[in-house]
């Protein structure tokens, strides 16, 4: 068993689980669906291709800069008519970092490490107009929990973001991982791809568990010792007691 680790960063991003007609939302981290997806591209793989392999990896992302919630309004015309469409109301992520882990067989992990190296569908991070800043490939890592995974990932976070946080040697990082469907701390989110076709897309229930890792800072100052309080005439010496004029 193999993890493939994938840094998701970018000036926008978008997931979402739910859109209704002209409002798109987007959840506060990468879902398991819009990263299958981005895999699925990767691999070169049409809408209509079975999603059974990829669906069944183990999955988990971490936010490690939970960036900006941006709403923008969109307008558009009719491409055959010209008729003007409704208004659409779509939320991103502005400045947000993030690093997702993908856990499941050798081989499979392999060509998909191999994909978002050479992929044949460029990378997006939600939506086509979002994307990604510099390579998403971080590697490949033994095991077969993402979550443990994460937890040895160095933290993903700009440069100034670390450094804000510099007074702490290590962070805690949110972490949404899969859970099993009887763990009680679960959520369930319609977050589990099922087909990407045009024509019926569908996804079901995944169950969901919200936890938290701790990894260094690189940008970790300690605070200075406190300078203590000094009193100068305490190194004094202090003088013998004058004797009187008349000598007593």
């Amino acid at each position: 068993m193999s993890v493939l680790a994938l840094r998701l960063a970018g000036p926008l991003q978008a997931w979402g689980s739910t859109a209704r007609f002209a409002r798109r939302t987007t959840e506060t981290a990468p879902t398991k669906s819009g990263v299958i997806g981005m895999l699925a591209a990767a691999l070169g793989r049409g809408r209509d291709a079975d999603l059974s392999d990829l669906a069944a990896l183990a999955f988990a992302v971490r936010i490690d800069q939970a960036g900006t919630r941006l709403r923008d309004f969109q307008t558009a015309q009719h491409g055959d008519t010209g008729k003007s469409m409704p208004v659409s109301e779509r939320f991103y992520l502005a400045d947000a970092v993030f690093v997702a882990a993908i856990a499941g067989d050798d081989d499979l992990i392999e060509g998909l490490h191999q994909a978002v190296r050479m992929p044949i569908y460029l990378p997006y991070l939600g939506r086509r107009s979002c994307p990604p800043q510099g390579p998403v490939d971080l590697g490949v890592r033994r095991g077969n929990d993402p979550v443990q995974a994460l937890s040895r990932e160095p933290w993903q976070a700009a440069a100034w973001h670390q450094q804000r946080n510099r007074r702490n040697e290590a962070v805690s990082l949110t972490v949404v991982a899969d859970a099993a469907a009887a763990d009680p701390r679960g959520e369930a989110l319609r977050d589990q791809p099922l087909s990407f076709a045009p024509t019926h897309r569908r996804y079901a229930l995944r169950n969901v568990v919200i936890t938290s890792v701790d990894v260094p800072n690189p940008q970790w100052a300690p605070r200075a010792l406190p300078v203590p309080r000094h009193h100068p005439e305490d190194l004094l010496t202090p003088l013998p007691p004058q004797h009187s004029l008349d000598g007593h």
